[in-house]
């Protein structure tokens, strides 16, 4: 936003960009985050609705490439994810310098310790970080996350004509 508003945008034109289906993406993360609590983490197979829900972020963001500039790079950074998690049985593979509680069960809700058994590794949570949040991140997630700030700065700094606007 600190860009889009050096270049001369608006944050009130964040509040113009209109899409379908916004709750979709808040049930996405509500997934993404929900399944690695306590309990949700032992169910065995909670790793395949996390997967269905990561497919239809994919599949939403395609849908709104026509409609949300930007919105491109969105896509490809949550594909690239999903092929690494359905490469490895619904999971994304993290480093184990990262891993945690991994590292002794091998697996916990949709992560998994990655090593000479999981596939494509280069695309797991491999990218560690220290700042601004601790962590580890996959290739997907940095595209991903350069997609959203591309979204929100083409969406700050162009106001669609009331003919276009999106919705």
């Amino acid at each position: 936003m600190v860009i889009g508003a050096t270049a001369g945008g608006k944050i009130s034109n964040l509040a113009e960009v209109r899409f379908r289906w916004p709750w979709f993406v808040l049930v996405v993360l509500v997934i993404r985050e929900g399944v690695v609590l306590d309990p949700l983490d032992r169910i065995e197979g909670i790793q395949y609705v996390y997967a269905i829900a990561q497919a239809g972020l994919v599949g939403w963001t395609a849908w709104h490439i026509r409609r949300l500039p930007g919105v491109w790079v969105v896509t490809i950074g949550a594909a690239m994810n999903l092929v690494v998690i359905l490469a490895n049985r619904a999971r994304m593979p993290v480093v184990p310098s990262m891993a945690g509680v991994l590292v002794q069960q091998g697996h916990l809700a949709q992560y998994t310790l990655m090593g000479p058994d999981t596939n494509l590794n280069w695309l797991g949570d491999w990218i560690v970080s220290t700042w601004p949040v601790r962590g580890a991140y996959s290739p997907g997630d940095l595209v991903l996350a350069l997609g959203i700030g591309i979204v929100v700065i083409v969406a700050m700094t162009h106001r669609p004509a009331a003919a276009t606007k999106l919705g």
